[in-house]
């Protein structure tokens, strides 16, 4: 991998959710309220081979997430963020269907998730059930890590 693709990758998935958090951060602050949901993946849990860089932006965004949780929870908001596992997307129609069919078996379920399985997570993260949830990893995996 060069360099440039490693930055590339910790840009988006890592200094861009700083850029937004920094943003947005203050307005909550002032509300004395929010909900952040963060985006990482079980490969930031778990790594996976041949993605040194993504693997790397995820888990650290799981650190990010944590401590801005500590941070920012004496403002009555709370961090927290979702770890998909393999979810039927475009981008896994681009996988070959032997590989999918592997990840389906490993996975308890015998499924890959949905994306309206992640839309849930969020939905009840943002939710006032989630009030007292924070530095929390969710794992939307279906048992597959």
């Amino acid at each position: 991998m060069t360099f440039k693709e490693w930055q590339q990758v910790i840009d988006v998935n890592l200094t861009g959710v700083f850029n937004c958090t920094k943003a947005i951060s203050p307005y909550m602050i002032e509300n004395n309220y929010g909900r952040i949901i963060n985006t990482s993946s079980v490969v930031g849990l778990y790594g996976n081979f041949g993605q040194t860089n993504y693997a790397a932006s995820k888990a650290g965004l799981i650190g990010f997430t944590k401590s801005l949780a500590k941070e920012l929870g004496k403002y009555n908001i709370t961090v927290n963020v979702v770890a998909p596992g393999f979810i039927e997307t475009d981008m896994v129609k681009t996988i070959p269907d032997k590989v999918v069919e592997i990840m389906k078996n490993r996975s308890p379920l015998n499924r890959l998730g949905l994306p309206e399985d992640i839309a849930n997570s969020y939905l009840f993260l943002a939710s006032d059930e989630a009030s007292y949830i924070s530095g929390t990893v969710l794992s939307v995996d279906g048992a597959f890590s």
